[in-house]
């Protein structure tokens, strides 16, 4: 029997993961309502993105935490001080870092609720000694100061940017996770393996990738390989092209001289 929960889905980070949190029935929340839950770094305060909805709990894939409240106004009057004091807080730290000669990154500052945390999101090639960084943060805000690190895909979900596409990338407009992206699923959609034309702003392998792989997967599911040979009709052929639109396979005969054309269906006959 599955156990399910109405929740709703809720971004703590800007773009970042939508996290679902329970809610009681009758309760009503709207998407865009500011909500006070328990996230990472303690009392945090979260956007509404997903409506109520009921969920499997095996399937959210980690416990499910309960709403504590809509912010009240006193709550969004603190709300907004800590937007404006970790603007601040994301000045001076940018200037210290300057000061220390760190290579790092700055992308993002945010106090926790009861501004027992001050957290800094930054990206950086390799690992960073911020130690002296922390001492002298913490002097200035009297607060307990977190230095979290992440990748240069996270970096361009903070910035934004133009993809090859002459869109937004997707990563600063509607992708909230990120999947493994590796060379195979080029080569599965015949894409040249050029990094120029694969790669994003972010100089990883474009996550759009990702988008059309289960379909190439699927349509070219038996069909040999541009550059293998096959033996057809009797005769060796190289595979010199496969059209996954037109669904053909172009074969040349060194021997002959000959080149053809065979449906995909030929190759799935035994099916």
């Amino acid at each position: 029997m599955e156990l399910k929960a109405r929740a709703v889905g809720v971004e703590i980070i800007p773009k970042g993961k939508i996290i679902y949190y329970s809610v009681p029935n009758g309760d009503e929340y709207e998407r865009g309502d500011l909500v006070l839950v328990l996230g990472d770094f303690g009392l945090e305060v979260g956007k509404v993105l997903i409506p109520p909805r009921e969920v499997v709990i095996d399937e959210v894939g980690y416990e499910l935490k309960a709403v504590i409240r809509k912010l009240t106004d006193e709550d969004l009057e603190q709300y907004r001080k800590n937007v404006e004091d970790a603007w601040n807080a994301f000045q001076i730290c940018r200037q210290k870092i300057k000061e220390h000669g760190l290579p790092m990154k700055l992308l993002y500052a945010k106090y926790t609720f009861d501004r027992t945390r001050l957290i800094f999101f930054f990206s950086a090639e390799g690992r960073v000694d911020f130690r002296e960084l922390v001492r002298d943060l913490a002097k200035i805000f009297k607060t307990r100061i977190e230095l979290r690190q992440v990748g240069v895909r996270d970096e361009m979900k903070f910035f934004g940017g133009l993809g090859l596409c002459g869109l937004p990338t997707c990563c600063s407009t509607f992708l909230r996770e990120f999947t493994s992206v590796t060379l195979k699923h080029a080569k599965k959609q015949q894409m040249m393996i050029n990094p120029a034309k694969i790669s994003g702003p972010c100089r990883r392998l474009l996550c759009c990738l990702t988008y059309e792989y289960d379909f190439y997967e699927k349509e070219l599911e038996g069909i040999p390989d541009e550059g293998s040979t096959i033996t057809y009709e009797g005769k060796r052929y190289k595979v010199v092209n496969v059209n996954v639109f037109l669904r053909t396979v172009t074969l040349f005969s060194e021997q002959e001289g000959e080149m053809i054309k065979v449906p995909f269906d030929y190759f799935r006959k035994g099916e």
